[in-house]
């Protein structure tokens, strides 16, 4: 015994296909938009911004150059002149490539894993953070952050 199918339930599948692939660029366009560049000398580090007040006003300002200190040989610190939107909650682990901020002021680009007891604000990630100590190294590095 076959079954037929109305008109009505043969359309449903195509529509559903044809939502799934518009959701899909969608997704794919709003990816693109998150993700900006960091530039450490030789090193370009692709960097996906979070869903955050203070990720958003952050790639309002770029492209910057930030002239990072190192603090506490897990770190690199700028502080802005003018804050970002803060929201800080306990991460707990800290994870090497996080950047974030550290008050309202304080962009923290971390290069090693540890478990903090500290709040912080997420700004974003670096996408593939393997070998970034040694890209940042033990002293102050140049940090350039842009869309392209």
């Amino acid at each position: 015994m076959t079954q037929s199918r109305s008109p009505f339930a043969m359309t449903i599948k195509p529509l559903r296909l044809a939502g799934l692939c518009l959701g899909l660029l969608v997704l794919g366009g709003s990816h693109a938009e998150s993700r900006v560049w960091m530039t450490v000398g030789e090193h370009r580090l692709s960097v996906t911004l979070a869903d955050t007040d203070a990720a958003s006003s952050f790639a309002a300002r770029l492209p910057l150059t930030l002239d990072m200190t190192d603090l506490n040989g897990n770190e690199k610190k700028f502080d802005l002149p003018k804050a970002l939107p803060a929201n800080p909650s306990r991460p707990g682990t800290i994870r090497n490539g996080d950047l974030m901020l550290y008050g309202a002021n304080t962009v923290v680009l971390f290069y090693l894993t540890f478990d903090s007891p500290y709040s912080y604000t997420r700004i974003g990630r670096v996408d593939e953070p393997n070998g970034l100590a040694q890209a940042l190294g033990e002293r102050g590095v140049r940090v350039q952050f842009s869309r392209d």
